[in-house]
């Protein structure tokens, strides 16, 4: 699990009636982060932030959220939250906590009007754990779906997964919330799955009606800068793609955080090639367990 990165803590608010809610990671002081957006469709807030040329390179905790871009005022919550904790980038007015959203599409699949907000962003960051947490439809997995691509009728739930590598004391983890136009690929699909089935002549647009976007966070206890950790990113991103058939569409989304609390030195290079796998663990889980329409 991502709170197998010492210090980590994780909490959700879900509402399942509604299929909508919010997950969010809280970092430990230090963290140091960037992150990268290859899908068409982003909901992101303070991502700019996350570009190695830019000024603050340590932040406070990430928020993967459904509710689309209205799914972002939970992070409003979250910052209140740590501010009370005296988290945060220091000022000469005060810590201004750091905290990046991440939200997905899943207005289609309950009730449209619930969106997390910064009441639901506040719960879900006070229930956060540093242990076991739950997975699956929950928190911002709740309204996740997978499968678009091939039409409504092959639509299946998606939702939130992990996955952690360990080489000796180094540990990279993945936390993903799976929202995905394509469909899983344990490893056996085809690499051409034909022309997208879709109502209307505009793929992202039918697929937005549908709800997607992949959204995540990698996590290590490695020693990185912000450009290691944007390259992170870019391997969490590459690991989404062997998982799912395919990604990063004009209809999705798909955007990854990488974070180093930097608690020991390793190898950039191998730090990347563990986060590639632990999200291609993550993703692939959901091919494994079984799964109804």
């Amino acid at each position: 699990m991502l709170t197998d990165v010492s210090g980590i803590a994780v909490g959700h608010w879900t509402d399942a009636v509604a299929k909508t809610g919010a997950t969010v990671v809280i970092l430990p002081p230090s963290t140091v982060a960037s992150g990268e957006v290859r899908g068409g469709a982003p909901a992101t807030r303070e991502f700019a932030l996350l570009d190695p040329l830019n000024t603050v390179a340590e932040i406070d905790a990430v928020v993967l959220s459904g509710g689309s871009a209205f799914g972002l005022g939970a992070a409003d919550g979250v910052m209140a939250h740590l501010e009370k904790q005296g988290r945060g980038f220091e000022t000469r007015s005060g810590a201004v906590p750091i905290v990046v959203g991440l939200s997905l599409f899943d207005l289609g699949v309950g009730d449209s009007t619930v969106r997390p907000g910064p009441g639901e962003g506040r719960q879900a960051a006070a229930s956060a754990v540093d242990g076991p947490f739950e997975i699956g439809q929950v928190g911002a997995g709740t309204g996740a779906t997978v499968g678009k691509w091939w039409g409504p009728d092959r639509v299946q739930p998606g939702g939130l997964v992990t996955a952690t590598m360990r080489t000796d004391a180094l540990v990279v983890s993945a936390l993903v919330a799976v929202n995905a136009v394509g469909a899983i690929d344990d490893g056996t699909t085809v690499s051409d799955p034909g022309p997208p089935v879709r109502a209307t002549t505009d793929l992202a647009e039918d697929a937005g009606d549908r709800t997607n976007t992949t959204i995540g966070i990698v996590a290590t206890n490695a020693r990185l800068d912000k450009t290691g950790c944007h390259l992170l990113a870019r391997a969490a991103h590459d690991g989404l793609a062997r998982a799912i058939v395919p990604a990063h569409t004009s209809g999705d989304g798909d955007a990854f955080v990488a974070a180093a609390t930097g608690h020991l030195d390793a190898d950039p290079l191998h730090v990347r090639l563990l986060g590639q796998h632990a999200v291609t663990r993550a993703v692939r889980t959901l091919a494994a367990t079984p799964r109804s329409a």
